[in-house]
């Protein structure tokens, strides 16, 4: 049973009562993300976030770490284009010291001058690591080419250029403008006693000042369609495709989940089962769909031998040309429909993952789903929605198309998936 407090700053509580766990999970979530940043101040909420981590008033790096190890509990935070969240999963028992370390971590952290220069360091290996996984490379290069002139493009971490940039004035004037109550949300889901963890919550973080929400202005993308490549030092070929896709909140979503699902989603989609099981042309080749506020897009992946790049695409041409052409089976829907019933509930398993759901949804939707709603949308999908959300999504002459490679390989690619 979900339930939803705000606070008289804005701030808004979202729980999970789940009596029979002995766990509780907390996250504080900002809407703020690489989406949020410019070209100058790129890679400014991750920046942050590490910060955040790097000691406060009273407590060093190491204490932090010391005290959650303490308890046993599990201490992280991330950083995507939407929205960051820190996060604390303890034993219920521990669930006020929990709370503690994260209002002392978003309100007492130091931003300490040394302790940005190297946390600059690192970031930066941290960009190198990513900048030696070519199909990282290829997926973010998608990314940067298709939303070309939109934030939604900018990489996560930033550049070389905007972390060498990056100042302490510039992180805490990033933190004023996004790091307000009425910009996050708290979710709880666990074993809990609902009137002491409120109590608990208000008296950490009824006291944060609410300002003015952040001036962020959400717009649609231009999606721009071309085919980009890049030469690396590499055995594989990686190749993308990126088309425009749906985004959050829209209903269209989930005819989408099955399309993609069917596409290249699972071990028994069609790009599995014609590239990998049957030619034995790539070890990996999927599909994923990315839903952000502004908009959306689906990806094709595959990284193979640089010789079978023409072929790859033109296998993926025609399983694209087969599900305009054909659509789906009845049969197809089905079991894509319990596919994706059954990866949602068993994803939902632990307390982790239910606190990141209804945090989620709250911070980006204003709204928490339940697993009986979400079940609901999913069984309601009908075929001629299906055959709608193919033809508003699979244009073949409106895709991008990015290719990691040792070699030039444009004209393949061109050739194998523009031809007619």
């Amino acid at each position: 049973m979900y339930k939803k407090y705000t606070l008289d700053n804005g701030l808004r509580i979202v729980t999970e009562h789940i009596p029979y766990v002995k766990s509780i999970s907390i996250g504080v979530w900002i809407e703020a993300g690489s989406k949020h940043e410019n070209l100058i101040n790129n890679g400014a909420s991750h920046f942050i976030e590490h910060m955040l981590f790097k000691g406060t008033a009273t407590r060093s790096a190491k204490d932090l770490a010391d005290v959650v190890d303490g308890v046993g509990g599990q201490i992280n935070a991330f950083t995507a284009k939407e929205c960051t969240c820190y996060y604390l999963k303890v034993l219920d028992s521990h669930y006020k010291l929990a709370i503690d370390i994260l209002a002392d971590m978003i309100f007492n952290s130091k931003f300490d001058e040394k302790d940005i220069d190297r946390e600059r360091s690192v970031i930066l290996e941290e960009l190198s690591m990513y900048e030696d996984s070519p199909e990282d490379v290829a997926h973010d290069l998608l990314s940067q080419s298709i939303l070309k002139d939109h934030s939604l493009g900018y990489p996560i971490l930033g550049t070389r250029e905007t972390l060498l940039a990056t100042t302490r004035e510039s992180l805490l004037a990033h933190m004023e403008k996004y790091y307000i109550p009425k910009n996050a949300v708290i979710s709880v889901a666990g074993n809990f006693e609902p009137e002491s963890l409120l109590k608990e919550i208000k008296e950490k973080f009824g006291s944060w000042k609410s300002t003015e929400t952040n001036t962020y202005e959400g717009k649609e993308p231009n999606y721009h369609f071309e085919i980009v490549e890049k030469v690396k030092d590499i055995e594989q070929t990686h190749l993308c495709i990126g088309f425009k896709g749906i985004e959050m909140g829209n209903r269209e979503l989930y005819p989408l989940l099955v399309v993609n699902n069917i596409l290249g989603g699972s071990m028994s989609s069609r790009l599995f089962q014609q590239i990998r099981e049957e030619r034995g042309l790539a070890y990996s080749v999927y599909s994923y769909p990315s839903i952000y506020k502004d908009g959306g897009l689906l990806t094709i992946y595959a990284g193979m031998n640089p010789s079978q790049l023409e072929e790859v695409c033109l296998l993926i041409k025609q399983e694209v040309d087969t599900l305009v052409g054909k659509g789906i089976t009845h049969a197809e829907l089905d079991k894509a429909k319990e596919q994706l019933k059954g990866s949602y509930i068993l994803g939902l398993e632990s307390t982790s993952s239910r606190m990141t759901s209804i945090g989620k949804s709250e911070l980006l939707l204003a709204k928490t789903y339940s697993p009986k709603e979400i079940i609901q949308m999913i069984d309601e999908i009908k075929m001629d929605e299906i055959n709608g959300i193919i033809k508003k999504i699979f244009a073949t002459d409106s895709m991008t198309v990015t290719v990691v490679s040792k070699q030039e390989q444009k004209n393949q690619v061109k050739k194998a998936l523009l031809r007619k």
